[in-house]
Parts: C-alpha cells; structure tokens; sequence
C-alpha cells in the first residue's frame, strides 16, 4: 500500500437527462488524493457532489470516467478487493427493524464474505455501546442507537477506508462525543483513514487534519485545516470601553468597525494591510479608555463561506 488510501482522477459523473430536463453533471474531472491514515474531511455545501463522490466510492453508482483507487486497487480492475477496503456510515437510517444488532451486524459480515471464525461482533457491539441491546429488535432502539449501529455495520468487515457521512445530524451530545471517541481510536491504534463529512464545520476543524472543499461538482480548495484557515487574513479586534459609546469610532482605511449589543466595540481588519496598534491608537485617540480587549481569529466556517460563496457568485 502506497501513502494515499484513496486516490482520485479526473473523476466525472453526469446523470442522464429525465423528465424533460437536461442531462445534470455531478462531478467534473475531480481530482484528490486521500493519505493513508489520515481523518480528512470532505466538505460542501447541499447539491456540491459530495453524496455522488461517497457513492462512487462505495461502489453504489457508476462514475462516467476517471479512475478511483482504494487501498491500492482500481475500481475497473480489482472493483471486489477495492469495494471490500471501504467502509461506509450512511447518513439515512436504513436499519431493518426486526434484526437484532447481533443479528444485523452477523449478516452484514455474511454479505462480506468474512467467515464465521474472523468475525468480530461482539468487539463492535462492545466498542459502540450496544452490549446491553444485543438481542432486542432494532425498531426498539433509539435514533441514536440505531446511528451507532450503522457504525457497527460499516466495520464488520475491517475495512481500511471508513466514510462517515454526516454522523451526527441529529444526534445529543453524549452520542457524539462516544462517535468521536470509537473513530479517534480507530484512526490511532488500528490506523484506519477516516473520510468525514458534515454540516458541523467546528467538528471538521477539531478532527480533520486536512481538508477538501467541492463545490459545484468541483474541488475549489484542497489543504490542511491549519493552512486553508489560515488563508483568511481577517482579524477582529473586540474592545469593551470602560464607559459605554453610542458609535464607534473613526477608523483608519481598511477597518470595518461596529458596535455590538453588549456595548464593545469590534474591528475587523486585514492583519498584513494594518497593524494592530494602528487600531488600538485610533481608539485611545477618540478618547476611549479600554476596560478589556480581545482578539477573535478566523475559523473554518469562515472559509467554507467565502470560498463557496465566491464560487457561487462567479
């Protein structure tokens, strides 16, 4: 195995005309290189491509061209070595009701291939929680356990690759903690590459080491979190007066300023354009004495936002 756990070129796939309407590109040429071992997030806004992309992987619909390799092996070439490295969490809860999560975990490692005496079911009840709920039926448990049981799903087979699509929509914060916990051990003691997607971009930003942004069928931005974040060269300065100000100040060129409901002050500003004391001065400068100063610094929302909307208005 190479040092790319998934490997992506000129990924197209276009859906067919229906319905009187004309045929809808998916993806166009698409071209990524997932690291083996790695927690890389996948992100996008609603219709980018990102549901074709996972479905391609897992085999589930036919890409148009390119070429997709999982642990090494071409879809075209070795498609039931390449399907057999991957493992997917599905968004949609698509749990039959009268299987136990014994009885569903067994014949989804059946489905598989993996003999009797390799499977590992009672590991995956215990790592998901699910112990206690072996044996009762699915339809009882709760939509929380039924999410961490399609977690159990994908990982009867041991796979090298595991997509977890949207995890924790809709889920408490107790379960979602446990997610994060079972994928970080998978990911350190058993070196399993972790695809994650989610609308939860503070949870992409705690967990990814690198990231890929697509967008309209396209990838328009591919790096690690710490770099993509770090593009955002805004800064805002927050300072609460020790009287309060009915309008901020005047500012130097370059700084948006406002006031907030708490009564502080707000400045944002370009850090390689302006220096920090240049707004702090203009503030004294206005006669205003600082009671507390702050600094906010851009995350990874900010950077979804202004490179999809950018995107979206070109």
């Amino acid at each position: 195995m190479g040092e790319n756990a998934i490997e992506i070129e000129r990924l197209t796939k276009t859906y067919a005309a229906s319905g009187g309407q004309p045929p809808k590109p998916a993806l166009k040429g698409v071209d990524l290189a997932i690291p083996a071992g790695s927690i890389f997030g996948l992100l996008g806004p609603n219709g980018a491509g990102k549901s074709t992309l996972i479905n391609i992987l897992a085999g589930l619909v036919l890409k148009t061209g390119g070429k997709v390799r999982i642990w090494g092996f071409d879809q075209d070439v070795n498609p039931r070595q390449s399907r057999a490295a991957i493992g997917v969490m599905p968004q949609e809860l698509n749990i039959d009701p009268f299987f136990t999560p014994r009885a569903a975990l067994e014949m989804q490692a059946g489905l598989y291939g993996v003999p009797k005496s390799q499977r590992i079911t009672d590991r995956i009840l215990k790592a998901i929680g699910l112990e206690d709920k072996a044996d009762a039926y699915a339809r009882n448990l709760s939509g929380g356990m039924r999410r961490r049981l399609l977690l159990g799903k994908a990982l009867v087979h041991r796979p090298q690759v595991l997509v977890l699509d949207e995890p924790t929509a809709g889920v408490d914060i107790e379960l979602r903690q446990m997610l994060w916990t079972n994928i970080r051990r998978l990911n350190e003691e058993q070196g399993t590459t972790i695809i994650l997607t989610t609308h939860y971009l503070e949870e992409a930003e705690q967990m990814c080491g690198e990231i890929a942004i697509i967008n309209h069928g396209e990838v328009i931005a591919r790096d690690s979190t710490a770099a993509l974040i770090g593009r955002m060269d805004a800064k805002t300065l927050v300072i609460h007066p020790e009287a309060p100000v009915s309008a901020p100040p005047a500012m130097p060129p370059g700084v948006e300023a406002s006031l907030r409901r708490d009564g502080a002050l707000c400045f944002t500003y370009r850090r390689r354009e302006i220096p920090t004391g240049a707004v702090i001065e203009a503030v004294r400068d206005a006669g205003i004495t600082i009671r507390d100063i702050a600094t906010e610094e851009p995350n990874l929302e900010d950077v979804f936002v202004e490179l999809t909307s950018a995107k979206g208005a070109a």
